[in-house]
């Protein structure tokens, strides 16, 4: 039995296809779980940095499904070829969505036959909504959930095309309109942690930047009224 948390496992559920690319992979959890299901056949698994490159290699063969995993070294999609390589599926989780999308951006050119992304952001997940409507994909559902206290958010987009407005940008298209329990959780803390660095601000000295929080804070609590 694969070892895997609650968060990748809800991941695992919105995989398509015979071949999954998991970007990031840490000890390759993911591929396996999903060839264990039953839910793929191959998979390839990236990690840009040597130690938990050579970390995923270890557990693949420790599980025996090295004739089905390939362990890639690289920096993010760069991993992929675009000629040889036509994989279903992508996942990237367990990181802030800047950085995903900044992921995303780079590589964008190795994944030209539109596989579906499945992508877990940590944090701030605008960029990658915004990444998706600039290049020709639709969000197709997104989800929450909880684990060790802290909130995550699940994307799954296809090749598709969508218009989002600034606050389905922010809050996510199918997660602001009827706001889960979770949803209320997660931008209350928002709000919690907003007021924490404004009682660090003088108003008139950093004016800017103290409006801008106040901002954020009010936006927010508009989506919010929404839940009462």
């Amino acid at each position: 039995m694969i070892p895997i948390n609650r968060r990748l496992q809800k991941v695992s559920e919105y995989i398509i296809g015979d071949q999954l690319a998991d970007i990031g992979s840490d000890h390759a959890f993911l591929p396996m779980y999903a060839l264990e299901q039953g839910q793929i056949q191959s998979a390839i698994a990236g990690e840009v940095i040597p130690g938990p490159y050579k970390a995923a290699v270890t557990s693949v063969e420790r599980h025996g499904y090295q004739n089905h995993i390939d362990i890639r070294l690289g920096n993010g999609l760069t991993i992929l070829n675009p000629e040889t390589d036509h994989v279903d599926t992508i996942t990237i989780c367990g990181m802030g969505g800047p950085l995903i999308a900044k992921i995303l951006n780079e590589g964008f050119k190795h994944v030209p036959y539109r596989p579906r992304f499945v992508l877990q952001s940590n944090i701030q997940s605008e960029p990658i909504r915004q990444f998706l409507q600039s290049n020709g994909y639709q969000i197709v559902t997104e989800t929450l959930i909880k684990e060790r206290a802290h909130i995550y958010e699940i994307i799954v987009a296809d090749a598709g095309s969508m218009t989002l407005s600034s606050r389905d940008l922010k809050f996510g298209p199918f997660l602001h309109p009827q706001p889960s329990k979770l949803f209320v959780e997660k931008w209350t803390r928002e709000i919690e942690a907003l007021q924490d660095i404004k009682k660090q601000l003088d108003p008139i000295r950093h004016q800017v930047r103290y409006d801008e929080i106040t901002k954020q804070e009010n936006e927010i609590k508009e989506v919010l009224k929404q839940c009462n």
